[in-house]
């Protein structure tokens, strides 16, 4: 397996997103079937495993603490802070971004005891509190690194100007933010931002929300506790004009000799060295499918014509609601 740089590590060039084994997507697979996802992205070479104190308000870093534990040195280990679940005084359990240096280490210390660990790879900020300076923020986490708790700070979802803000604080290792042929906000400012400070960029959501799988979405039939229902572009009257562009898309993928989702994840792969996706999946067969991506070559015409197909111009519906869309750093990237 090659590997990309990323702060003082170096990770597979394709990582696994854990969130989906418990969240977001509907009902939380089995641990038995967590397990073999896991473990099956282990022995496939994958070393960059990324979890989220959020994720099943911490049910999915205990999954990943249990089963991993065992092989806790083979892997980088990375987790965030700072938007989390919290009662509401009736005992239930409501997401909250709070940045504040004291919830910092309070979120780092039971993420350490879920996540059977001693220390944290790449801790992430998993969004900016807009009460909170970003210094602030990142200085708490820079604290976080000299007590040896976490290696390295990442960032999630901010502008170049703000990761320039944090990065003059501590060293940033890592952003992550939303990128594929769908979501090409990065493109803007923040890509180019990483690069030049030498920064790992790490791609969540690379094949779409599913929409580059190859298999078309019911949205009509999506899971209640789907988070797809609420975005824009699922929407049932933007997803049919959305699905408009899948089947000269996929036309592509046959003439490379690849399946949708690997051609999404190549594209990505072949976009710059720093770029890190992280696709999700509770099937083992839809991670060997993506790691396949890695064998995957495009040629300059290939990427030219895929950048003309998907962009922000021709889809349809915007990628957040407007309740998700202000808890980003609107400065756009």
């Amino acid at each position: 397996m090659p590997t990309r740089p990323l702060g003082p590590f170096h990770v597979s060039p394709i990582g696994l997103g854990c969130m989906n084994l418990s969240h977001a997507y509907g009902p939380p697979v089995s641990t038995e079937e967590a397990s073999r996802v896991l473990l099956a992205a282990l022995d496939a070479g994958v070393t960059l495993f990324d979890t989220a104190t959020l994720y099943g308000f911490g049910a999915n870093e205990t999954l990943v603490g249990q089963v991993m534990k065992p092989h806790r040195q083979q892997f980088t280990l990375a987790s965030k802070c700072g938007m989390q679940g919290v009662d509401d005084g009736s005992g239930k359990l409501v997401r909250v971004i709070d940045g504040r240096p004291a919830t910092l280490r309070k979120t780092c210390e039971d993420s350490l005891r879920r996540l059977q660990t001693d220390v944290i790879d790449l801790y992430y900020l998993h969004r900016w509190d807009k009460q909170v300076p970003i210094e602030d923020s990142v200085g708490a986490l820079s604290d976080l690194v000299r007590r040896g708790h976490i290696r390295s700070v990442g960032l999630s979802e901010v502008s170049a100007s703000t990761l320039r803000r944090a990065h003059a604080v501590h060293p940033i290792a890592a952003l992550q933010t939303e990128y594929s042929l769908w979501t090409r906000n990065p493109e803007i400012a923040v890509l180019d931002a990483c690069r030049e400070l030498g920064i790992a960029f790490v791609a969540f959501s690379p094949v779409a929300r599913g929409f580059l799988c190859g298999k078309p979405i019911d949205v009509e039939a999506l899971h209640t506790g789907d988070i797809r229902r609420s975005m824009p572009r699922f929407a049932p009257e933007a997803y049919a004009a959305n699905s408009r562009l899948l089947p000269a898309y996929h036309a592509v993928a046959q003439e490379v000799g690849c399946t949708p989702s690997q051609l999404a994840l190549a594209w990505l792969l072949h976009k710059a060295s720093h770029i890190i996706p992280i696709p999700g999946t509770t099937r083992v067969a839809h991670l060997q499918d993506d790691l396949g991506a890695l064998q995957v070559q495009l040629s300059a015409d290939v990427m030219a014509r895929l950048d003309g197909l998907i962009n922000h111009q021709t889809v349809t519906g915007q990628r957040y609601n407007a309740q998700n869309a202000s808890e980003v750093d609107t400065e756009n990237f």
